[in-house]
């Protein structure tokens, strides 16, 4: 079954880390790069980061650079999403999807990406 499938999410305090995990099944993962998008209540879909096939590049948002750290295991078939230092201003439900390139500066944009998650729920509060 062609799906990913997003985990980790969770409730933290500012200042605090969290662990998400994108697992593809029903495809080639290592043909694709994997992007990891945000939404907040009542705001557009953002570009977080995204990370190519070969985890030779990445991408980052200029809010999260120096924060996040994407990941990837091939071999498992599955990107991760490392953020520290959370702030307030990163609770969103996080998304990751498809694509088939990406690059530092890459503009991430949602119609270019062709599969998604469901997505997973971070919620930063004291």
């Amino acid at each position: 079954q062609l799906q990913l499938v997003e985990s980790g999410g969770g409730l933290v305090q500012p200042g605090g880390s969290l662990t998400l995990s994108c697992a593809a099944s029903g495809f080639t993962f290592d043909y694709y790069a994997i992007g990891w998008f945000r939404q907040a209540p009542g705001k557009e879909r953002e570009g977080v980061s995204c990370i190519s096939a070969s985890a030779g590049s990445t991408n980052y948002v200029d809010s999260v650079k120096g924060r996040f750290t994407i990941s990837r295991d091939n071999a498992k078939s599955t990107v991760y999403l490392q953020m520290d230092n959370l702030k307030p201003e990163d609770t969103a439900v996080y998304y990751c999807a498809r694509d088939i390139v990406c690059y530092s500066g890459y503009e991430m944009k949602t119609h270019e990406f062709d599969l998604w998650g469901q997505g997973t729920q971070v919620t930063v509060s004291s």
